[in-house]
C-alpha cells in the first residue's frame, strides 16, 4: 500500500474507533465548556393554544427575554460572567458569553394580551393562546 492510500484511509479508521466525525466537533474540546448555540424548537398545534417548548438545559429563568412587536415573537437569551481562578503564580481569567435569538411570526389568530411563559425541567413553554374564532354576524338587507 502506497503512502498516499494509508493517509486517505486515516480518516474512516479515526471515525471507526470515535464515531463519526469526532474531529468535525469544534465545540466540544477538552478545555472549554461546549457553547450554547440555538436551541431546538417544537411548536405544537392544540385546539386552544400553540405551544412553542425550547429545549435550553441549563439556562436561568432570568437569562431569558419574549417580546412581541407587529405579531412577530422574539425570545432572546443572554448570559454572561467572569471567571478569575488565581493559585501559586498563577492568574487565569475567562469571560463566558453566551446569546441567542430566534423570532415567529405569529398568526393574525393568536390573542397576544395572553401569552404566557414557564421554564421548567431546561425547557422553557410558551404558551401561544388562540381567539375563539368569531362567527360572521349575519345582516338582513331589505330590499326597496
Amino acid at each position: 500500500m502506497n503512502t498516499l492510500a494509508r493517509v486517505n484511509s486515516m480518516p474512516t479508521l479515526f471515525d471507526t474507533f470515535f464515531g463519526p466525525s469526532y474531529s468535525a466537533r469544534p465545540y466540544i474540546t477538552r478545555y472549554t465548556k461546549p457553547a450554547l448555540s440555538t436551541p431546538a424548537v417544537n411548536v405544537k398545534d392544540t385546539e386552544a393554544a400553540f405551544l412553542l417548548e425550547v429545549a435550553a438545559p441549563g439556562a436561568k429563568k432570568e437569562n431569558f427575554s419574549l417580546s412581541v412587536n407587529q405579531q412577530v415573537l422574539t425570545l432572546s437569551f443572554k448570559d454572561e460572567h467572569n471567571s478569575e481562578e488565581k493559585k501559586d503564580a498563577y492568574v487565569r481569567q475567562e469571560f463566558n458569553f453566551q446569546a441567542f435569538e430566534r423570532s415567529f411570526r405569529l398568526p393574525k389568530t393568536v390573542n397576544v394580551e395572553g401569552i404566557k411563559a414557564t421554564y421548567t425541567d431546561g425547557i422553557l413553554t410558551v404558551e401561544l393562546p388562540k381567539m375563539e374564532e368569531q362567527k360572521p354576524e349575519v345582516k338582513q338587507i331589505e330590499i326597496a
